[in-house]
């Protein structure tokens, strides 16, 4: 399942919209983007004037500064956009792209090949992950775009003072750390992580490592940075794209044996939708080609950290970047 992590957004029907029914919480008639905007690099000659679409994401940060950046770039094309943005749960939106209850989201290729697909074993290989996908969800009415780099997935950290003390980049040289100092290498972690497959326990198998349970301690999402940033443990459980990893300037350790699955945001596209208005392809490519890791954090965290409106961080990036004009 996709992590939730960051500021939600309450499942709650705009006054006197009705409300109805699917997976987690249901979707609510939602609101129309009223935003003045036009096109940039992107939607010169509003290739999708006339079009009324629809776009969605889940309830966390990153999704919902997605889900706006989608509807704002259809918007600045020349479509009408209602916003059924920050649906509860990891299915709700999916399944409304499948119905046609709304025409696309930036979805995770990892979250579709295991908890959607129901496949145990990731595809340790980006671009085989995506095209797997693409291929699999072709026959539910919905065509996967082609992804960003942008890849949410598991990582550990370290504030700057332990990585000065034990100089460590990759997970391989945790592991090696582990064997050589059992008691340099501590982990603050969530439940959940520790016992998961492709969690703990299958990272320290992959990587021929053993953390004493003494040396785990599991806490909540949000703890676990301000944890991780004071050294409280040597090694924080984090999300990638998490803005928090910027803002706390912690140390990302590289995955060298591809361990975690790959997560990386593409657009999950209704097919009928993108039938009728192909344009909709060309418009998102020069946007995702531009979302990575680093672009992620920062626009997180100006949610997270900084406690701006998802709507507005992604109106601004879509400006700076030149891909709309406001006005």
């Amino acid at each position: 399942m996709r992590r939730a992590v960051g500021r939600r957004r309450l499942c709650l029907a705009v006054a006197g919209a009705v409300l109805m029914a699917a997976p987690g919480c249901g979707l609510t008639s939602g609101s129309p983007m009223v935003d003045d905007v036009h096109p940039g690099s992107i939607g010169q000659g509003e290739p999708l004037k006339g079009a009324q679409l629809t776009v969605t994401s889940k309830e966390f940060t990153e999704q919902l500064i997605l889900g706006a950046i989608m509807g704002l770039a259809w918007k600045a094309s020349g479509a009408e956009v209602l916003d059924r943005t920050g649906i509860q749960g990891s299915i709700g939106a999916r399944e409304a792209v499948k119905t046609g209850e709304a025409d696309g989201m930036y979805e995770y290729t990892g979250t579709a090949w295991i908890t959607y697909l129901g496949n145990s074993e990731p595809i340790p290989n980006a671009e085989k992950q995506w095209a797997a996908v693409r291929a699999a969800d072709a026959k539910n009415g919905l065509t996967w775009l082609p992804p960003a780099s942008l890849d949410n997935t598991y990582a550990l950290a370290m504030n700057q003072a332990n990585f000065q003390k034990y100089g460590t980049r990759t997970l391989s040289e945790v592991a090696e750390l582990s064997r050589r100092d059992p008691g340099a290498v501590t982990l603050c972690v969530e439940g959940e992580f520790a016992n998961r497959a492709d969690g703990l326990p299958g990272l320290e198998k992959a990587y021929g490592m053993h953390v004493p349970g003494g040396n785990i301690t599991q806490m909540d999402t949000g703890i676990i940075y301000t944890q991780t940033a004071k050294g409280a443990c040597t090694y924080g459980e984090v999300f990638t794209t998490d803005g928090r990893i910027r803002s706390m300037n912690l140390v990302v350790m590289e995955d060298d044996r591809k361990f975690f699955p790959i997560y990386n945001a593409a657009p999950e596209i209704n097919t009928k939708a993108l039938e009728k208005w192909p344009a909709i392809a060309d418009v998102l490519d020069p946007i995702t080609r531009k979302l990575t890791n680093e672009v992620a954090q920062t626009l997180n965290a100006r949610v997270d950290v900084n406690g701006d409106d998802p709507h507005e961080v992604a109106l601004d990036w879509l400006k700076a970047e030149g891909f709309i004009t406001e006005g």
